[in-house]
Order: structure tokens, then C-alpha cells, then sequence
């Protein structure tokens, strides 16, 4: 029997994951994510998938971020009719993620073709229809409960501590009574981080596919992040200012309401001082985290489900669901904090208060999170005096703050104390993915001063064949 892997997004790159694992006739796709940035050629990579939808046995989706889920619906379009194995909190937050996402594709070409009609509008990949159809597929699965999929390999769940849901997963087949595993990390999140349980750690292993977004940074420590989002609040507030952050719906925006709340009970901004979560898919998210307690870690859970107490609802906190009371929120002459997606400005209403506020040099964007090349987002966080939205160009005279205590993947000395408590004996092989080249090159030299035999940066579509020594 032969065993492969390829990789046909997320290798040397951060976004667009789609990993296939064949195993003998057997061809499973962990992940069908959406390629971001560079909008003309992303475009075109969306809309034609290198892997034909009927050839495969199984999809497993590793969490519900939107460069891993976002086109689900483009492969059932294209003719995929399996099942898609996912934990509960994922296949809810692909739900939101992906009807947020057929809304945004519709309300942006109906924006440009109206505003815009000398520049390209992008037709939408698929409409609210086809989301509904692709999640008549999803199959729910609790972490730590063994599987079957479709064509006989076994399949288990296990804790990646990223966003709500979100998974690692192991493939076992078993030939001749011997068992042979893959194990495939999706997005591994950092220990200590609140809300969600640690990262796992996994079983023995044969192989490894392992993500790398950060394999050369290290973030600052978790504890710092309540005091350093507090002092640029207050730095903002004394000057009149707003605050701006461009936040992840899932997982990051609750994250800050989390230390938000904090803050506030400590004194440390003023009580009246107003935060408005002003997106949609975020305030659904928010109530998908409220039903999934399952995934929190004991300090939450603790004071989440004995003690009532809410962190994610407090006095001042604002939910914002209708777009003319979104669009109040530009005249507003006082300070406030306005938290919207998307993470990486590429669509939504983070858009419309960034063309409102990065010219005034009172306001602060506040980047919490990873910008990909040739995002909107990477623009900002590069200080770059001019960005360009919607197809015009604005002056960015904006401070920027980045504040990387709150990302919530994995740092180079996180996947290095993650790896080595690994069986490095029987692991045979690494392969490094999501992430540009420096990070990985950096990643890979750190995972083989802890002891993995072989790292390979995984070259996008290339064939790799494992168990080498298999009959």
C-alpha cells in the first residue's frame, strides 16, 4: 500500500489549507481553507481547486477559522458529496464563518459594481444556498473519541487550545497488524492563554505535519497582555481618541472582551468608557462560546458556570448587529473602543471605520493578531503611510500598536516544548506548514536541535512519499 501527502495550500504561506493524505486508494482532505491576500490571484486559486471533490473518501476540518473552512462550499459545489468530520464547537463556528462569509462576497460585489463600476468586481464563489448544502455534510465528533472514516482509517480529535473547537488530528491505518500514524497539528495554540484548555499532546507518532506561523518569534507572555492593552486604551482615551481593533470574530474578539472585563473591574479604564463589538459574526460567535463550556479551561469554567459570572457580557459593552447603528458609531466625538472583523481587513466592517479613523492621528489601530502578506492588514501593521480600501488610497497617520501577547498560535519555544514531549523515537519525519519561509527555516532548525530526526519544509503540491519501507 502507498502512503502520500501533499500539501496544496498553507505551505511556505499562512493561508488557503488543504493537506491530502492517500493511504493505498484512500484520499482524505484535512482542511479546504481560503487563500487571502493578493485579491486577483487568491481569486483565481479559490475558484479552481487542484483536488477533484468525488476522488475523495473523507474531508476532516481541523477548526473553524476561515483560511481552513472558507471553501468547504466550493468543493461540494465542485462535486464533493462525503461526510466532513469535525468537533461540535467547529462545525457551529464554520456555520457562522461560512454564511458570513457567502453574505460579505454578496454585499462586496453588489458594493463595487454600484460605487466602484470602473474596477473588477469579484463574482461571489458560492451563495448562502450552497453553505446550507455543505453543512448538511458535517459529521460532529468530541475530542478523544476514535472514529472510522469513509474507506477504513481511524481518526481521532485532540485538543489543539487555538479557538473554540479547534483540533489536532491523528490518521491511523492499520496494514499487515501493524499500525502506522500521521499526526497533523491545523492551528497549535499557546499554553496559558485563557478561555481554552492547553494544547494536548499527542499520541506516538510516525509522522508530523506542524504548523509554523511563528516558528521564528516569541510572543510576549500572556500576563502582560491585560496591562498592555490597558495602557493603550488610556493612552488613547487622554488624547480623545479611538481605539480600533481589526479582530478574528471567533476566538480573538472574545479573548478581548475577556481582558476588557477585566480591566474594567480592576479600574484600570474608566467604568463609562464604551466598547462596541461591532460585527455581526462576532456577537453570534460570542453566543456559540456561551453553548460550548465543553471547551473551556477550569478558571472559566469555574467562574462561568458556579459562579454566573458572564465574561462576555458587562456594563459599557456594546453588541452591534445593525449596519445604520454600525455606521453611527463614526460620529461619534468621544472616546470608545470599536472591535471588528475581519482579523486581517480584508472584508467586513473593519474596512468602514478604518477608511473613518487611520487618518486622524488621536485614534490607535491596535493589531492583535497574525497579518498575512499582502493583506490590508500586513499594510497597516508595516506602518505604511498610505493603505488602499475599497480601491482608493487613504493616509495612514493612525498610531499603530502591535500587541503580540495575544495571538493564539504557538511561538518557536511553545512548538519546541510542544514536540519534545513527542516520542521523537518513532517519529520519522516532520513537516513544517502555515508559514512564510523565514519563519519555517528558522522552525526547522529549532526542531532538529530538539532531537527530530528529519524537517522538511513542505513544498506546495509536491508528492511525499511516507513508510518508505511499507510492502
Amino acid at each position: 500500500m502507498q502512503f502520500t501527502y501533499q500539501a496544496y495550500g498553507a505551505a511556505k504561506e499562512v493561508t488557503g489549507s488543504k493537506h491530502l493524505f492517500t493511504f493505498g486508494d484512500q484520499r482524505y482532505l484535512i482542511d479546504c481553507g481560503m487563500f487571502q491576500g493578493h485579491r486577483e490571484e487568491s481569486d483565481r486559486k479559490n475558484r479552481s481547486l487542484p483536488i477533484a471533490g468525488e476522488g475523495l473518501s473523507a474531508v476532516v476540518l481541523s477548526h473553524g477559522h476561515y483560511d481552513h473552512c472558507g471553501n468547504l462550499p466550493t468543493l461540494v459545489k465542485q462535486g464533493y458529496d462525503g461526510n466532513i468530520y469535525s468537533t461540535p464547537a467547529t462545525r457551529d463556528i464554520a456555520n457562522l464563518i461560512l454564511m458570513d462569509s457567502a453574505h460579505i462576497m454578496a454585499k462586496d460585489y453588489e458594493w463595487m459594481l454600484r460605487k466602484a463600476p470602473d474596477k473588477r468586481a469579484y463574482e461571489p464563489l458560492y451563495s448562502q444556498d450552497d453553505v446550507i448544502k455543505t453543512l448538511t455534510h458535517f459529521i460532529n465528533v468530541s475530542y478523544h473519541r476514535p472514529f472510522t472514516l469513509d474507506g477504513g482509517a481511524r481518526c481521532e480529535f485532540y485538543d489543539a487550545g487555538h479557538i473554540l473547537g479547534s483540533s489536532m488530528v491523528v490518521l491511523t491505518v492499520t496494514e499487515d497488524g501493524q499500525e502506522r500514524r500521521v499526526g497533523f497539528t491545523g492551528d497549535l495554540g499557546r499554553p496559558g492563554m485563557p478561555i481554552l484548555r492547553d494544547p494536548d499532546t499527542l499520541p506516538p507518532l510516525d509522522y508530523l505535519v506542524c504548523e509554523g506561523t511563528y516558528g521564528n518569534r516569541l510572543h510576549d507572555p500572556i500576563d502582560d497582555a491585560e496591562r498592555q492593552l490597558g495602557e493603550v486604551v488610556m493612552e488613547t482615551v487622554r488624547k480623545g481618541g479611538k481605539v480600533i481593533i481589526p479582530s478574528f470574530a471567533v476566538g480573538r474578539t472574545q479573548e478581548l472582551i475577556y481582558f476588557l472585563h477585566l480591566l474594567k473591574d480592576a479600574g484600570t479604564i474608566p467604568a463609562d468608557l464604551d466598547i462596541y463589538v461591532d460585527s455581526p459574526m462576532a456577537v453570534n460567535a460570542t453566543g456559540i462560546f456561551r453553548v460550548h463550556p465543553e471547551c473551556y479551561d477550569e478558571d472559566v469554567h469555574q467562574a462561568f458556570l458556579q459562579h454566573s459570572d458572564n465574561p462576555f457580557g458587562f456594563a459599557g459593552l456594546h453588541y452591534v448587529i445593525d449596519a445604520a447603528e454600525s455606521k453611527k458609531l463614526n460620529d461619534r466625538p468621544n472616546p470608545c473602543i470599536i472591535i471588528a472583523s475581519s482579523g486581517m481587513c480584508e472584508g467586513g466592517r473593519i474596512l468602514h471605520h478604518l477608511k473613518n479613523h487611520c487618518g486622524n492621528p488621536r485614534n490607535t489601530i491596535v493589531v492583535v493578531g497574525f497579518m498575512a502578506e499582502n493583506t490590508l492588514g500586513r499594510a497597516i501593521a508595516d506602518r505604511r503611510p498610505e493603505i488602499s480600501i475599497f480601491g482608493a488610497k487613504y493616509p495612514l497617520r493612525a498610531r499603530v500598536k502591535i500587541l503580540n501577547t495575544f495571538s493564539a498560535h504557538a511561538d518557536y519555544n511553545d512548538i519546541r516544548a510542544w514536540v519534545a514531549k513527542l516520542d521523537l523515537k518513532r517519529l520519522r519525519q516532520a513537516f513544517l506548514v502555515h508559514g512564510e519561509e523565514d519563519a519555517l527555516t528558522s522552525l526547522k532548525k529549532t526542531l532538529e536541535d530538539t532531537g527530530v530526526r528529519r524537517v522538511e519544509i513542505t513544498i506546495p503540491e509536491k508528492r511525499y512519499k511516507l513508510f518508505q519501507d511499507a510492502p
